[in-house]
């Protein structure tokens, strides 16, 4: 196969000054590369100099060629799309803000695999359980939840057990030890250390 000719409207001295400006190591390497090329080293030389293969820096020629030093940068990649829009957050974040129905849902409070059900049941996207705690925090929403209370609970029964338990009275005085020992523990009669 027959080496591609590289465009020469851009000096190697200019090549070498770039790469040396480059803040992206790959980019650098990429102008290394074609810079050795036009400077008389063979492609494959070039190449590993550029730590790619022949093959590899063929493709970078051709890029350099038809955009410049810009078709040397990589190209963003749109990857696989999100499972929920951006503009069904919102949707999500009011139903999580509503809580749960105990007859619907079964539960008093949503814990993470509840929030992963409901996001399934109401839009089809079936997160992992990383997968929905990072939704969650990009949406501002914390993964602690208050301890739940159950919807049966009597506040004023709580009220009442808390002014009648004896563990929050203040300690009576005997229950404080009278012996005088600050801590530790009393030794064996007999074990004291005598002096010479």
């Amino acid at each position: 196969m027959p080496a591609i000719a590289i465009r020469q409207d851009i000096s190697v001295c200019e090549l070498r000054r770039q790469a040396r400006l480059e803040e992206d190591g790959r980019v650098a390497a990429r102008l290394l590369a074609i810079a050795a090329v036009l400077d008389g080293h063979s492609r494959a030389h070039a190449a590993r100099l550029g730590g790619m293969d022949r093959q590899t820096l063929r493709d970078w020629v051709h890029r350099f060629n038809a955009e410049g030093v810009s078709g040397l940068r990589d190209r963003s990649h749109s990857g696989r799309p999100r499972l929920l829009a951006d503009e069904l957050r919102p949707e999500l974040a009011t139903l999580i803000a509503a809580g749960p129905d105990l007859e619907r849902d079964g539960v008093v409070e949503y814990r993470l695999a509840h929030i992963q059900d409901l996001a399934k049941r109401h839009f089809g996207a079936d997160y992992s359980r990383g997968g929905m705690h990072n939704v969650l925090q990009q949406m501002g929403l914390s993964w602690q939840t208050p301890r739940p209370i159950h919807p049966k609970t009597d506040p004023a029964a709580q009220e009442a057990f808390k002014k009648t338990s004896p563990t929050n009275s203040p300690p009576s005085p005997s229950a404080t030890p009278a012996s005088g020992w600050r801590s530790g523990s009393r030794m064996k009669p007999g074990s004291a250390r005598r002096g010479p």
